[in-house]
């Protein structure tokens, strides 16, 4: 446990821009205090070789701005949010068990449940839309069963894990690859204020940090890291899911792979993690079964219920699967005219049980 006013030290310590995790860590081990640590020159660390030569300046400058951080933080505090240290019995646990742990988390919302199960669904950003179903359906079923979710609020398969979570009204959190106060990317400003609500949002990077590509294998780290297990729903051959699967790996996490056809690349890399040992994810069953949550109840897929369809609604129905059909085809199918079938459609998309994907392509929803 650190006094308030060394925890203030250490949040400066965390705006120095060249050091790291590791630095700060290693820093503290050495002298023992974060206060200590500000109170002692750039050259007196330099000569205790906890310092490089080329940083001197600029560590010394940097704490010209301790006031400035020293408001920041309870700025943080005050909208909400917060800053943990591994010296608190709030900081994740599961984050103590990894390689350079981050000295500092800033979060918003709240930290995810010590005692809950907890699954990372990760993705590609530019997914199909089977992925984005697949990825929903797999988080809603979980959470619905009690199991926290994890990712990283990014486009595709990251923000659908997120949404089915919220559907099924569980826990979901986010962990971000920039400044606790940036929404990227912006285009789920609105699920980054619903999981302040329903879960948490997660950085270990200090308020307006921009959202760097170097910040984001970083990030991976600490995604693999709250989880139990990770599920893979879409990756190509060489992509950041791939390597979250492997950071998760070396640190002892089970790998769940959604397996899919040998010709499509946004499957590449799930069905290489298959290869390699990770368990395929064929139902909400095998990650259940993992966690032991099923105590002799068999967890059924909810099909959509098709009685109350109308006779030209079910055939229409019947016609898509989760892979998007263009309207001619439907027509072809089905052999209604083209009005007919654009009411149809309108219909089953307005009670939920299809999507319009792109234009003119629909596909069933999960």
């Amino acid at each position: 446990m650190v006094s308030d006013d060394e925890k203030k030290y250490l949040y400066w310590l965390c705006h120095v821009p060249f050091l790291g995790a590791v630095s700060i860590k290693k820093l503290f081990d050495c002298i023992g205090s974060y206060k200590r640590i500000y109170n002692i020159e750039g050259k007196e660390l330099e000569h205790l070789g906890l310092l490089k030569h080329r940083d001197i300046a600029a560590f010394d400058q940097s704490k010209i701005r301790i006031d400035f951080f020293n408001e920041e933080l309870m700025n943080l505090e005050q909208s909400g949010g917060g800053f943990i240290t591994p010296h608190e019995a709030e900081y994740p646990r599961r984050l103590l068990d990894i390689y350079a742990y981050p000295m500092g988390i800033f979060y918003k919302g709240r930290l995810p449940f010590e005692e809950k199960p907890t699954a990372a669904i990760i993705g590609a950003r530019n997914c199909t839309n089977y992925g984005i179903q697949m990825a929903s359906y797999f988080a809603r079923e979980l959470s619905a069963m009690g199991i926290q979710i994890v990712s990283g609020l990014a486009s595709g398969i990251d923000g659908a894990g997120h949404k089915g979570a919220l559907e099924a009204g569980g826990e979901t959190y986010g962990v971000l690859g920039c400044g606790i106060n940036i929404c990227y990317p912006k285009e789920n400003y609105g699920l980054f204020e619903r999981l302040k609500k329903c879960g948490g949002v997660i950085t270990e990077f200090v308020p307006d940090e921009s959202p760097k590509p170097r910040n984001f294998p970083m990030r991976n780290r600490i995604i693999s890291g709250l989880s139990d297990v990770i599920l893979v729903m879409e990756a190509r051959e060489k992509s950041g899911s791939l390597i979250t699967a492997n950071l998760g790996l070396e640190q002892g996490k089970e790998i769940f792979a959604l397996p899919g056809r040998t010709s499509d690349p946004l499957s590449a890399g799930c069905n290489q993690l298959i290869s390699d040992g990770a368990v395929p994810l064929l139902s909400p069953d095998s990650v259940l079964e993992y966690f032991d949550l099923r105590k002799g109840k068999m967890l059924r897929v909810h099909e959509k219920n098709e009685n109350g369809l109308a006779k030209k609604e079910k055939m229409v129905y019947s016609c898509l699967d989760l892979q998007p059909k263009n309207l001619e085809e439907i027509i072809s199918i089905s052999g209604l005219s083209v009005n007919e079938c654009m009411e149809v459609l309108l219909n089953l998309e307005f009670k939920g049980l299809i999507l319009q994907t792109s234009h003119q392509y629909y596909g069933k929803k999960l």
